[in-house]
């Protein structure tokens, strides 16, 4: 049912972009009740409001803590216009109808980061504390519980949809927007609960720069220090922290790959995918062929290793522009040489995360699984020929490697070291074609390298190309109707063939 919007109740933190509504409420004839500096502001726009305080018979006492919870506030967003005892009631008592709820809540997270490390240093947490809302999270939940009769907007993000509302719709509102608004009301306060409840259980929220671009908020809710020590740099930012992550889950996969007598592995992150890997006998020289397998890409990237960083790695690498640099230890020598410059992060990684759950919000609802453990189910010979030990723990060092690109994902390797890539295309040729263009331009040796896909092969055309350009190992999942195509045709030419029967898709 429409409800035509007769009075407001306006008490917010945020001013910014409110005039035009206050304005709009005013041509409308929209009786408007208020508190504080919202009333302030109200009237210094020459239009009039109610103090909230006509309606309780209390001044705003305790600080400021206490202004609008009172019944004559409550009753007036919580009374059901179509219940006769309300109505009748709401009169008895001199309660009035408050149609429209516009509330936001204390920036307790804003608050919180910017006096995080006043208080881990031992100053007063009382700051914060007063930023912790009872009054708007209480408006906030009551408006949205009367829907059916309530207006609620508990966010500036919605300053400009409820002045599109009283412009266009002259102030009448659907019932199903109204139900809309509730739905967005509670989630506002549920994350501010959470964000609270974080920090009395210890887990910090950090308030990021900004998200994957500059105008995207962003926030993160957790504990680095039980991961990492940082040692140098400035802040996290939320794409360091997506592919710090990825650099991480890749060194945990790294970890579990069992008899390999080379163990200095090293690796470069690029937007989640591994753009450079390598292991060797030393980390130095772990470095150097990382590096080589994309120098481009390497550039802005996030660099991890198993190995404690020395003085010569550090040389070679503080050539290079990179965002991170994630090692369990570093040499005093290294980090000098590394410090230089104040902005690069440096993380020594004290202990693995761990999670089995992975969670993203999308359609209006959330969508969850379990993260993608384990590399292969079985090692299944089905080529012209079986592999060597080299081939099978270069065929098992490359699987990890395609893993973790985007699909369709081609990973190539020669000498323990990523040759070659091509991640996150259409077709699983074009992520070959790319792989093979990579490692030509970069100059390396194609001859008796492994290949890697992270799902079966639809047609023999991807192994016919790669074994062209010298290619010959390879090592997949399997699962096509047309399986046989390509094993028949590694039969055909003598070359490895590997079936895992696990895909690793990653969108």
């Amino acid at each position: 049912m429409d409800k035509q919007i007769k009075s407001a109740l306006i008490s917010v933190f945020y001013k910014d972009g409110l005039a035009n509504i206050i304005k709009q409420l005013h041509t409308l004839n929209i009786t408007i009740y208020s508190t504080g500096g919202t009333q302030v502001f109200i009237e210094n726009l020459g239009v009039p409001c109610i103090p909230v305080e006509n309606i309780t018979g209390y001044p705003s006492i305790l600080g400021g803590r206490v202004k609008t919870l009172h019944p004559n506030v409550f009753g007036g967003i919580l009374g059901r216009r179509g219940v006769v005892q309300d109505m009748a009631e709401m009169a008895e008592y001199n309660i009035p109808e408050i149609d429209l709820v516009i509330v936001d809540l204390y920036p307790f997270e804003a608050t919180l980061a910017h006096y995080d490390a006043a208080i881990k240093a031992g100053d007063s947490e009382a700051p914060v504390i007063e930023k912790i809302d009872i009054g708007g999270p209480s408006m906030i939940r009551a408006a949205a519980k009367n829907f059916e009769s309530v207006t609620v907007i508990a966010a500036k993000n919605d300053y400009n949809y409820i002045e599109n509302i009283l412009t266009t719709q002259q102030g009448n509102i659907t019932l199903q927007q109204r139900r809309n608004l509730a739905a967005k009301a509670f989630n506002v306060v549920m994350q501010y609960d959470i964000a609270i409840a974080n920090y009395f259980n210890n887990e910090p929220t950090q308030i990021l720069r900004y998200g994957e671009n500059p105008h995207q908020a962003a926030s993160f809710k957790g504990n680095l220090n039980q991961l990492f020590t940082q040692l140098n740099g400035k802040a996290l930012s939320y794409n360091n922290l997506v592919d710090v992550d990825a650099a991480v889950q890749l060194l945990a996969d790294i970890n579990a790959l069992a008899d390999n007598e080379n163990n200095s592995f090293f690796a470069i992150i690029k937007h989640t995918n591994v753009c450079g890997a390598a292991i060797k006998n030393n980390v130095y020289n772990a470095w150097q062929a990382a590096l080589a397998g994309d120098p481009q890409s390497a550039f802005g990237g996030i660099l991890i290793t198993n190995q404690t960083i020395n003085k010569q790695t550090a040389e070679a690498i503080s050539d290079l522009f990179f965002e991170v640099l994630i090692a369990p230890n570093f040499n005093d020598d290294a980090l000098q040489i590394l410090k230089a410059k104040k902005n690069r992060i440096l993380l020594q990684l004290i202990k693995m995360p761990h999670y089995v759950q992975q969670t993203k919000l999308l359609l209006n609802g959330t969508l969850s699984q379990n993260i993608d453990q384990g590399n292969i189910t079985t090692y299944t010979e089905c080529g012209g020929k079986n592999s060597s030990d080299a081939q099978k723990k270069e065929l098992l060092f490359a699987n990890i490697l395609c893993k973790h690109l985007k699909s369709n994902a081609i990973a190539l390797v020669n000498n323990f070291a990523l040759i070659g890539k091509g991640c996150g295309q259409t077709s699983r040729i074009d992520s070959l074609k790319q792989a093979i263009e990579k490692a030509t331009y970069f100059n390396q040796n194609l001859q008796q390298a492994v290949l890697a896909s992270d799902a079966f092969f639809p047609f023999d055309d991807c192994v016919r190309i790669a074994h062209a350009a010298g290619i010959a190992a390879f090592i997949q999942p399997g699962g096509s109707i047309k399986d046989a195509d390509s094993i028949a045709y590694c039969v055909q030419q003598n070359l490895v063939m590997v079936l895992t029967g696990m895909r690793h898709f990653k969108h």
